[in-house]
């Protein structure tokens, strides 16, 4: 086969570049020339080389060595007294050289890709002495370059993406091919790309591998993926060129050129009118092949008659419209609402507006289902206001609820007992009037609210509810009394007009006005020659002292009634005492000691006299202590038989009861005598204190309601009780009525009573009954003077 032009040309670039690298190389021996001096001789020898080629081809599949050149010498006469000896880079590997020739041969297949030059140093030695004729020259030995090289795509598969609708010409992805060949030998390496699949949609560029659409109006919602091959061949195409290939994917990207429409022009939904307001109505959806922010929408009622009882908006999710409840259905008062609803896409493109309007409407019908209905009450609060004096069966007020259905169904009224525990209320079933069926107090509870039921006759399971707030107006029925339980502290050292207290009051009553108290001493109190009280006319009073000279010894305690009046309408009044104590105080005016002096010490016996006897009893009483213990000790076996087990152990207790003295468990005086009961509850477990002028008030009851009201009230009072049990516990009560003639046998009341009979004998039965003394005791002189 004839060579063609371009093998022609090449050959003769490498014969210029061989007479080139020819001459390099002899110039540099003979720079190298002037260094050299022989051992024998000191005269310059001119060096002459003589290389016949310099290249070798590449990938050489021959089975005789590749011949790559020839060394020799001009000192080299031909009787063979000259060595040749080459060394370097492949030398003897790669690279043999004929010592008595001067020929180079390469053993090896070479590849131009894995090393491109080997560079090597030959060297022209006298064979019997091995000393060097020449001096040391180095060439190189360059591989020739043959196109065994495919283009490859490094970065191959590739992915790119594309706006839909893109006009010709609009840039996708460049692609890049890579060619080990020599790029500046020949055309190994000059690459051109084509498409093989993917017409006629792209193309590619074949110089820069740039891929761009080919046609116009490409529609991502008709396809939105396509699949190109590009192919990338060397030799610049030509026939017998190498070739590699690689898939692009390319994805056409949304834009918004699809306007929404509904797919229907009129939808109709049922709803009963019981369903609960904002509840879920319906949800339509415009149909948009768009997606993501390019099908993002928005609803809006337009018109219709439901414009106040219904709202859409839009899910975020789904891009659907939610048509919500906002008011109350009503099927009596109107059965169906129609709405005109516009879907619009939020995000528009301006250049695909030509396409038409992004936006379309429909008619949404709801059709309101009959529900049967609770009764409602015309106001669903009512309030209401009464007199705390108010007699049983005393009328409040009136409520009234309707049936909302169409049958409307008479009503019947109950109170929810639930929220009226006490049964302070009645309602009449039929008028819905409010009465008081209980006495009432402000004080227990000013503010009642109660649940009313109303439910349709024919249907009792349809039951509505209101509330009845009814609030109780303040009578003055209540005294008033001590704020605090004062103590009060007289020094025996006072000044006369000495303030010793400041008192004030309080009151359960709430009047209009405010409250405003009068203070006074009790008739029988205001003579006597040791205190006064002066009413501060705000609330307060002052005791002040009328006399010095107070003494322990004479008197310790002072008991001062005091007549407290509050400004009611009728006016209430109450008598309180005030205990006042006289002490031994500092100079400062501190108590130090408020105990009467049991005796006088006698004249010759000294303080520390008196300590020293009470630390030699205090010493006795120990050492007795002691020797009581270690006798107790050695009494107890220290080994524990084996036949005894402590934790078997039976232990026995012979209690008894308290009998009819033990009353620390009941009220007993509640139990004995059911006619009364106390206004005023005190803990059991709390000592009251003594007071002379101020007795509990009773109130009578009738004898009707005297079993229920003594159970009620045993009920609260258990209820209420801050000492009793966290848990359920069984009460149990003595009932013993109210037709006895004695009535109670206690002689405790007798104090309520005129009798004249003298409890004087008392104060001789020693401290124990000091206080009942004082009760009923007649000491009505040693109080005051």
């Amino acid at each position: 086969m004839k060579p063609g032009a371009a093998e022609i040309h090449n050959f003769l670039e490498t014969i210029i570049i061989l007479s080139l690298c020819g001459i390099g190389l002899s110039e540099l021996s003979g720079s190298n020339l002037k260094s050299y001096q022989t051992e024998e001789t000191s005269r310059r020898v001119k060096r002459s080389w003589v290389w016949n080629q310099f290249f070798v081809l590449e990938e050489y599949t021959g089975d005789d060595p590749l011949y790559v050149g020839k060394l020799h010498s001009d000192v080299d006469k031909g009787g063979g007294n000259i060595k040749y000896v080459l060394s370097g880079e492949g030398a003897t590997s790669i690279f043999i050289i004929d010592e008595n020739t001067g020929d180079i041969h390469a053993t090896k297949r070479l590849d131009r890709e894995e090393q491109a030059y080997y560079t090597l140093r030959a060297q022209a030695v006298d064979r019997l002495t091995n000393r060097p004729v020449e001096p040391e020259s180095e060439f190189v030995v360059k591989i020739q370059d043959i196109n065994d090289n495919e283009p490859t795509f490094l970065d191959g598969p590739y992915t790119a993406g594309v706006p839909e609708m893109s006009p010709v010409g609009t840039s996708v992805v460049q692609v890049t091919a890579t060619d080990a060949d020599d790029p500046t030998y020949g055309n190994s390496a000059r690459v051109v790309y084509s498409i093989l699949q993917g017409q006629p949609y792209f193309s590619v560029e074949p110089k820069t591998g740039i891929i761009r659409t080919a046609l116009p109006s490409m529609d991502r919602e008709a396809k939105d993926q396509y699949l190109l091959v590009i192919q990338a061949k060397d030799m610049v195409g030509q026939m017998g060129g190498l070739s590699g290939t690689t898939s692009v994917t390319v994805t056409l990207t949304d834009v918004n050129d699809n306007p929404p429409r509904f797919a229907r022009k009129s939808y109709q939904y049922n709803v009963p009118e019981s369903l609960p307001v904002v509840s879920v109505v319906a949800k339509i959806k415009a149909a948009d092949a768009d997606v993501g922010p390019n099908a993002a929408m928005e609803y809006r009622i337009i018109d219709g008659d439901g414009l106040g009882m219904f709202k859409v908006s839009t899910d975020k999710e789904t891009q659907e419209g939610v048509i919500t409840l906002q008011k109350e259905l009503d099927f009596e008062t109107k059965a169906s609402y129609t709405l005109r609803i516009e879907a619009t896409n939020k995000n528009i493109d301006p250049q695909f507006l030509s396409l038409g309007p992004f936006s379309d409407t429909t008619n949404v019908k709801v059709i309101v289902e009959d529900v049967d209905e609770p009764p409602v009450f015309t106001s669903p609060v009512n309030r209401m206001v009464v007199s705390e004096a108010a007699k049983v069966g005393t009328i409040i007020g009136t409520v009234a609820a309707h049936d909302p259905d169409a049958s409307n169904s008479l009503i019947r009224y109950s109170i929810d007992r639930n929220t009226d525990l006490e049964r302070f209320f009645n309602i009449d079933a039929t008028t819905g009037v409010i009465s008081t069926a209980k006495q009432l107090d402000r004080e227990m509870n000013a503010v009642h609210n109660i649940t009313l039921l109303a439910m349709e006759s024919q249907d009792p399971t349809q039951v509505g509810r209101g509330i009845a707030v009814i609030s109780v107006l303040d009578i003055n029925d209540n005294a008033p009394m001590f704020a605090i339980e004062y103590e009060t502290f007289l020094c025996e050292n006072a000044e006369p007009g000495q303030v010793i207290q400041t008192i004030s009051a309080v009151d359960k009553d709430e009047p209009p006005s405010g409250h405003r108290f009068y203070f006074a001493l009790t008739p029988e109190a205001a003579s006597n020659l040791n205190f006064t009280l002066r009413d501060n006319k705000d609330n307060t009073a002052s005791i002040l002292t009328k006399r010095n000279g107070f003494r322990r010894q004479d008197q310790s305690i002072y008991k001062l009634p005091i007549f407290i009046m509050d400004s009611g309408s009728p006016s209430l009044s109450s008598t309180n005492t005030l205990t006042i104590r006289v002490c031994d105080c500092d100079p400062d005016g501190t108590a130090q000691s408020c105990n009467a002096e049991a005796y006088v010490l006698p004249a010759g016996l000294s303080t520390g006299a008196l300590i020293a006897i009470l630390a030699c009893v205090l010493t006795l009483l120990v050492l007795v202590l002691l020797i009581v213990t270690m006798r107790r000790r050695k009494k107890e076996p220290l080994i524990f038989d084996e036949e005894r087990d402590i934790r078997e152990n039976i232990v026995r207790y012979d209690d008894e009861g308290g009998g009819e003295e033990d009353t620390e468990a009941f009220d007993m005086a509640a139990l004995r005598n059911l006619n009364i009961i106390r206004d005023t509850k005190t803990r059991r477990d709390v000592t009251p204190e003594i007071q002379f002028f101020s007795r509990p008030s009773y109130k009578s009851i009738p004898d009707n309601v005297i079993f229920r009201e003594f159970i009620w009230d045993r009920l609260k009072e258990a209820d209420i009780d801050p000492s009793a049990p966290p848990y359920d516990s069984l009460q149990t009560y003595a009932f013993e009525g109210s037709g006895s003639v004695a009535e109670s046998l206690s002689s405790l009341e007798s104090l309520s009573t005129d009798s004249d009979q003298n409890y004087d004998y008392l104060s001789d039965w020693g401290p124990r009954f000091k206080k009942l003394a004082d009760m009923y005791g007649n000491s009505e002189d040693s109080v005051f003077s």
